[in-house]
């Protein structure tokens, strides 16, 4: 045929139209597999016509489904024998063949997992919900040493090393958990979340709010406080002399944070507390730095590590302070989602 005679622009027209008709279905909400199968694939799968293995004849179905669904699927897009390209629908999508030979499979003697739509980004689940489902199994009760939810005595020495090495300890899998508490589909975050709610649950709302700092008073007549990009960050600093004194005649999970109290002098305890400036809640999924710097020693960085002691969630870590100068604290705040870091810094004298 000659290009622009009448045949072939009633070929292409009637290609256009095709495609202009199957716009609206492509652009629509996926269907279910049932859906497509009722709309689609049904006009021959119920009644095996044109060879098609009918739902229901689990042996026909049986030799099909044992090529798996990559093999099935390829053969539904690109038409085999008498069944033509996306069964005749180019509206249907991919992922809907997949969700279409799944429910006739399942029909017909298979017992297929629904698959997943691989072209979507997957929605992530919250702390709480992963919890629900997944991690109170042995979280609730204790199951295999497990630390129950909410029990800070039994999560502050395996916060010692910051909650990124729990964060990876609970992916690699610790004792009797399995990798990723049983859940191969549980991101690094969603994980991080999980963990981060089974501690919270042991920090009642009312007895949180007491532990915030105070605004006015000391904290803001010694430059404790700051208030940078509606986040309230609180700085505590303490002597590693005194923590020694006073955990001295008991050895508690308060005292082995960080590696331990560190020996020595001239060691300091830093201590961020970060809360939401709008609602008063306290931050806990944030990445926190500090360093430590004087005009002549120079600066040390460290990450701060999140611990739960009491009711109070925070930040921290040792830092070397000795000399009477005046050292700069300079904290860097990472959240997820957040545009770009913040950052605030203090003045302290030991």
């Amino acid at each position: 045929m000659r290009e622009g005679s009448p045949t072939t622009w009633k070929h292409n027209a009637a290609a256009l139209l095709g495609l202009a008709a199957a716009l609206p279905l492509a652009q629509a909400a996926t269907r279910s597999g049932e859906q497509v199968v009722e709309q689609v694939c049904s006009a021959c799968h119920a009644t095996g016509a044109n060879g098609a293995p009918r739902i229901g004849d689990d042996s026909a179905w049986s030799a099909r489904a044992a090529q798996g669904l990559t093999s099935l699927t390829r053969h539904a897009l690109e038409g085999i024998r008498k069944m033509p390209a996306h069964g005749g629908n180019p509206g249907v999508s991919d992922y809907e063949i997949e969700l279409a030979i799944t429910y006739m499979v399942n029909h017909s003697g298979g017992h297929w997992a629904v698959p997943i739509d691989k072209s979507a980004p997957p929605a992530a689940r919250s702390g709480e919900q992963i919890v629900r489902e997944q991690c109170v199994k042995c979280h609730a009760t204790g199951v295999g040493g497990a630390p129950k939810i909410g029990d800070h005595k039994a999560w502050i020495p395996r916060l010692q090393y910051g909650i990124g090495a729990l964060v990876r300890s609970a992916i690699q899998g610790h004792g009797g958990m399995p990798p990723r508490g049983g859940m191969a589909d549980l991101s690094d975050a969603e994980i991080r979340s999980a963990i981060l709610y089974m501690i919270e649950q042991g920090t009642p709302r009312a007895k949180t709010a007491r532990a915030r700092p105070s605004l006015g008073g000391r904290a803001q007549a010694r430059g404790d406080f700051r208030l940078v990009d509606g986040t309230e960050i609180y700085l505590g600093v303490i002597s590693a002399d005194t923590l020694r004194e006073q955990h001295l005649r008991t050895l508690d999970a308060e005292s082995t944070m960080h590696g331990g109290i560190p020996a020595g002098s001239g060691y300091y305890h830093v201590n961020i507390s970060l809360f939401d400036g709008a609602t008063g809640e306290p931050i806990n999924d944030a990445e926190v730095t500090a360093t430590v710097s004087d005009p002549v020693m120079g600066g040390e960085t460290k990450n701060l590590e999140l611990m739960a002691i009491g009711n109070a969630i925070s930040y921290g870590n040792y830092f070397r302070i000795i000399g009477g100068n005046q050292h700069t604290i300079e904290v860097q705040i990472t959240r997820a989602g957040a545009p770009a870091p913040i950052t605030a810094r203090f003045e302290f004298t030991p």
